[in-house]
């Protein structure tokens, strides 16, 4: 009898833990390949700079979301700012994307927003663009950037 229940037992066991296994593979593969942090975004400084993370380099092109602080813009009127890992005062402009620091990304905007104040954090959802790039409009060079975001306090 004992062992009638146990295969039962397990049998059932087994049946609810695979019913329900599929939905906690996509439940921690879609959180794990949206949010990044400034710590995901590059895997080793060579000789050559910084070179992107497998992270970054299969996030190309998708969704993501990351959350920091917003540096204050070059001009009231912005459509992008830099996200930055801390509070920073000034923005990091940078002259090439060989100065480009490790702790910010470009973030342009779908729409106009309200700039908030750089010490609130803040999260930026948007798709996820690598590689060096130079804005035509202000001859801004960013490495990484963030295209069609918005963004909400947090």
């Amino acid at each position: 009898m004992a062992k009638v229940f146990e295969a039962q037992f397990n049998r059932r066991w087994t049946l609810r833990f695979m019913a329900g296994l599929p939905l906690l593979i996509a439940g921690g593969r879609a959180s794990a390949s949206e949010d990044l942090t400034f710590d995901d975004l590059y895997g080793k400084v060579s000789v050559l700079g910084l070179e992107f993370s497998e992270k970054v380099k299969a996030l190309a092109g998708k969704p993501v979301g990351m959350r920091g602080f917003m540096a204050p813009p070059l001009k009231a009127e912005a459509q992008f700012f830099v996200l930055t890992e801390v509070p920073m005062s000034i923005c990091p402009f940078c002259s090439s994307d060989s100065d480009w620091p490790d702790n910010i990304v470009v973030v342009y905007l779908h729409r106009k927003q309200t700039f908030t104040p750089p010490n609130e954090t803040i999260e930026v959802r948007g798709v996820l663009e690598v590689g060096s790039w130079t804005d035509p409009e202000t001859g801004f060079v960013s490495r990484l950037r963030i295209r069609d975001a918005a963004y909400q306090a947090v």
